[in-house]
């Protein structure tokens, strides 16, 4: 049976008690906002039961200069065993209900070779909204058995779009909103340029949401048909340092789309640097 991308709260309700299921809360804070809220709190303050705190930030690799960078196989494999996560399982990851950052998880968990990965539709919100019991506290759960096998196919690195970008082959979608595509306003990280990379398309993450899940395929596809991508051709998803980018890539799976592939570095690496082309 094929794993959906997404559950229902009813349907994990319901099968909480499967022991070939488990929960994991992949919330994330938007950039800039980590000096006004503390998602730490938040989570220890109210989470799905036993659901562990996959923690995107700190999974990430903290030997790059850029944000949200794949980790290596090794170190993702020990850090899930520790969280008590087991990759022969069907794992349901969920954000805030806004659909940021679950994506972002769905995405490493499946690079990593996780076979089943589901996002819970609404995420925590959706769950409250329900009715449905929350935790509060630490999670802490036997050690897991977590086989990590990074799929490199899925990741292109700075020297693949800049070839891309001058020579094709690809259509580069940047996930970012667009007033910072079109570079009217700062990025929220310090230090980065405006503008976006050359040729690149503009599909705002956000516009392909509604109530923490994707929009219904029909309007994903006009979406995108208006934006000029062609969901039968390659695409490279961007967006600020590698997250809501993921957002573009679920939406293309959702459609069929089979070459679909993430430049981790996004805009956190290419707008960092004076020796690349930029647009605006």
């Amino acid at each position: 049976m094929t794993t959906p991308l997404f559950v229902s709260a009813d349907w994990l309700q319901e099968h909480y008690n499967d022991e070939r299921l488990q929960v994991l809360d992949a919330r994330l804070l938007p950039p800039g906002m980590e000096a006004v809220r503390d998602i730490q709190a938040e989570y220890l303050a109210g989470h799905l039961p036993d659901a562990p705190y996959f923690d995107i930030e700190a999974l990430s690799d903290h030997t790059s200069p850029y944000p949200h960078m794949l980790p290596r196989a090794e170190s993702f494999a020990v850090a899930m065993r520790e969280l008590g996560v087991s990759s022969d399982k069907h794992l349901v990851v969920y954000d805030e209900g806004n659909l940021f950052s679950a994506p972002r998880a769905w995405w490493m968990l499946k690079t990593f070779g996780v076979a089943q990965v589901s996002i819970l539709a609404g995420g925590l919100q959706g769950w409250k909204e329900a009715g449905f019991a929350l935790a509060t506290g630490e999670v802490n759960l036997p050690e897991g058995e977590f086989e990590a096998h990074a799929d490199e196919s899925r990741v292109k690195r700075l020297t693949d779009v800049l070839l891309i970008s001058h020579e094709g082959g690809a259509q580069i979608i940047d996930a970012r909103p667009a007033n910072r595509f079109n570079a009217e306003v700062d990025e929220p990280r310090p230090g980065l340029h405006r503008g976006h990379i050359p040729n690149s398309l503009n599909v705002p993450w956000n516009s392909l949401v509604e109530q923490g899940k994707l929009k219904p395929e029909a309007e994903l596809q006009t979406l995108f048909a208006d934006a000029g991508v062609d969901i039968t051709q390659p695409v490279v998803a961007s967006c600020g340092s590698g997250v809501t980018a993921v957002v573009v890539i679920l939406a293309l799976t959702a459609l069929g789309a089979r070459d679909v592939t993430l430049y981790d570095g996004s805009w956190g690496e290419w707008g960092s640097r004076d020796d690349l082309p930029i647009a605006k």
